[in-house]
């Protein structure tokens, strides 16, 4: 075997590796979702017994049903806020030529580098004085101000289409509102698709937040609902599993679907 063959070997091992680690919490958190409490610890991969009773538990004992409705309704509500936002903020600053345009870019990407955890309190200050705590908005609004990664990749996609567009545009008397929505729109509605489903998983997933601002079981959402089934008498490992694995089917079926486009906005972008 060649060298280069051989490290091609070596790389997709520690590829598959890689993925096998990543895969194994969630496989085994759907394998529990089926098995019957008594075979929770069971160390064989295969189910001797599988059965829905976690299932109905998760359905029935629990608000599942809600809290998954607010998980979708808070991270809808941020994802079209934030893709809104990148869209106007991204074609202004190609658009307008002003003073401290560079500078107020540069301060959109150190924006990224700021953990959004340091920002926790002035934002549970503000929704607290708004009166938002356990309510929607108090879920959607402070995350919707955390746009800068979505305002940075759409506007250099935004920079990255011709000039000729533009001109044409300006030619034909459009302004600049048809232009946004008639000419750059259509032309990054890859690069959109993309970061919409970006934001939508991450907002998603989100925790901390929620765990704040909601604290009634019918407000919250499903990251910190699965507290629920910690109980006095131990937690409820069982449906706990099949509640997680109900909450993965929406970011997994939105990702399946726009996975070409989430690949195909950073290899255009580049990042520049």
């Amino acid at each position: 075997m060649s060298g280069s063959r051989a490290r091609t070997v070596n790389l997709h091992l520690i590829c598959g590796a890689v993925v096998v680690f990543m895969i194994f919490p969630v496989a085994w958190a759907v394998l529990a979702s089926f098995r019957r409490p008594g075979d929770l610890y069971d160390a064989n991969p295969l189910i001797a017994h599988p059965t829905l009773d976690s299932y109905r538990i998760a359905l029935n004992a629990f608000p599942l049903v809600r809290l998954l409705l607010n998980t979708i309704l808070m991270a809808v509500g941020v994802t079209v806020g934030q893709v809104l936002l990148a869209i106007l903020a991204g074609y202004g600053l190609i658009a307008f030529r002003f003073r401290g345009r560079r500078a107020l870019f540069a301060v959109v990407t150190l924006a990224i580098l700021v953990p959004q955890q340091c920002l926790i309190i002035p934002s549970y200050i503000f929704v607290a004085r708004l009166g938002w705590m356990n309510s929607y908005l108090g879920l959607v609004v402070p995350l919707t101000g955390a746009a800068a990664f979505a305002v940075m990749l759409l506007k250099q996609h935004i920079e990255a289409l011709p000039s000729s567009l533009f001109e044409a545009a300006a030619l034909d008397g459009a302004k600049h509102r048809e232009t946004l929505w008639r000419v750059v729109v259509p032309a990054v509605r890859p690069a959109i698709g993309a970061l919409a489903v970006l934001v939508f998983v991450s907002n998603w997933n989100e925790y901390l937040w929620p765990l704040l601002v909601s604290s009634g079981r019918e407000q919250t959402t499903i990251q910190v609902g699965l507290q629920l089934f910690q109980t006095q008498e131990g937690a409820q490992y069982g449906p706990m599993m099949a509640a997680a694995t109900l909450a993965t089917i929406p970011v997994l079926l939105a990702y399946l679907f726009n996975q070409r486009r989430v690949t195909d906005a950073f290899l255009r972008a580049g990042i520049r």
